[in-house]
């Protein structure tokens, strides 16, 4: 299972971890969510259909196009920006000489050199999946947060960008796959600052376990599988990092019973790897698996890699420039990525009566739409409510390029392009 939103850590898998924010089926290369729903994006939906003109571009995931009209549409329950669209499609941990690559075929090579090839990897699954796959299936409650549209983006009702690669989890296990790692880009309205980004990559793994499995060991059947869990868990951590101190935290998700989080102490701090845990039973029986157990971990590749290559800020993943992109090579894990960019940051403010329906997640959807990956922070640095009830915030929004100087004509027209939509937008009084 693969990630949770960032607005619920406590409740599901942290970015690193299995529900959230943070790898392939050999034959599923088409783009398909998986799902018989109706409502949801099918291969045959998609090849039935007859295709507008573009508006900006065309995409091809898995041999199908998809057209902007096809994920960002004129209807009132569709939240997807240009912003997000655009970035459909570029399978960063697809790229060998990638970081993010690089840390996929890392991870691949432990669990081929010590699973002698069991697991299926997938990593070219069509990103637009149904609620249903997305939430229903790995037993996310109908009341819960990440299903807000201020946490996710929904193409329709019932169809949604993946939040995690748990979205696939169903119906690979109902098409009879025990052992798979399934690889992809997600998507999350979040925060905006060096470690969040409403796209990043996930990785979960999934292994199902027969009654002989365990019944031989003596153990019951939650205790065996959870065991086995961490032994790989583990020896995977020390494939990453070497020889760390490690720890183990219980900890709660809906889909997993027990569930932890890995911690491992490096560069002299804790920090968290992945979230996992034996999986509900209620998902097995679902899937046609009702007499079997299984483990399942998730972890956020953007995290790891800032750790293992020294990435400062997570924008810097997509970045084409060369004086970044030259310093990665395949195979090699854990280079430490050299500074090209010292350019100061520039701040402004903005400041605005907020309303009942007011989220920070909208207002960082806004100046990203604007300023796209020129901002680097959004941050509340005041807020008070008068004697009329009225409340403020004033956010501090921190301008810079990874990779050129910003001119002064450059930032003003950003600000103020950012107060229009802020205004009209979110409907808010300005200032």
């Amino acid at each position: 299972m693969a990630t949770a939103l960032s607005s619920v850590q406590t409740a599901l898998f942290s970015r690193t971890s299995l529900f959230r924010h943070s790898n392939g089926l050999r034959s599923f290369s088409i783009c398909s969510p998986f799902s018989s729903s109706a409502a949801s994006v099918s291969t045959d939906n998609l090849s039935r259909k007859k295709w507008r003109q573009p508006v900006v571009s065309v995409l091809e995931l898995g041999g199908v196009k998809i057209t902007k009209e096809d994920v960002v549409r004129n209807d009132p329950t569709n939240n997807v920006p240009d912003t997000i669209f655009s970035k459909l499609g570029m399978k960063l941990h697809r790229r060998d000489n990638h970081p993010l690559g690089i840390l996929k075929n890392a991870i691949y090579e432990y669990f081929d050199a010590n699973y002698s090839n069991k697991f299926n990897k997938l990593d070219d699954l069509c990103p637009i999946v149904s609620v249903k796959a997305n939430f229903d299936d790995v037993l996310v409650p109908e009341d819960h947060v990440s299903r807000s549209y201020n946490d996710t983006y929904y193409v329709d009702p019932q169809t949604v960008l993946r939040c995690h690669t748990s979205a696939h989890q169903a119906e690979l296990l109902r098409r009879g796959y025990t052992h798979f790692l399934v690889t992809g880009d997600v998507y999350r309205r979040d925060s905006i600052d060096s470690t969040h980004y409403p796209v990043f990559h996930q990785m979960e793994g999934f292994r199902v376990f027969a009654p002989d499995e365990w019944e031989a060991s003596g153990m019951d059947a939650t205790s065996f599988a959870a065991a086995d869990l961490k032994t790989c868990l583990e020896g995977l951590a020390r494939h990453l990092f070497g020889a760390v101190e490690m720890r183990w935290i219980d900890t709660y998700f809906p889909f997993t019973n027990p569930s932890f989080e890995l911690e491992i102490y490096f560069q002299e701090k804790w920090l968290e790897v992945l979230g996992c845990g034996v999986t509900e039973q209620e998902i097995l029986k679902r899937n046609g698996k009702p007499n079997n157990v299984a483990w399942a971990f998730g972890l956020g590749l953007e995290r790891l890699a800032m750790v293992l290559f020294d990435i400062p800020d997570i924008r810097l993943f997509w970045s084409t420039d060369e004086r970044f992109t030259s310093q990665f090579s395949k195979g090699k894990l854990g280079v430490k990525f050299k500074a090209f960019s010292k350019y100061p940051p520039c701040y402004k403010d903005v400041s605005f009566w907020i309303n009942e329906s007011f989220t920070e997640n909208n207002l960082c959807e806004v100046v990203r739409g604007v300023a796209g990956d020129l901002v680097e922070e959004v941050q509340l640095i005041d807020n008070f409510t008068n004697k009329k009830g009225m409340t403020s915030h004033c956010y501090r929004i921190a301008y810079r390029s990874m990779e050129r100087s910003l001119t002064d004509d450059e930032i003003n027209d950003l600000q103020w392009k950012v107060r229009e939509q802020v205004e009209k937008k979110l409907n808010v009084t300005m200032r």
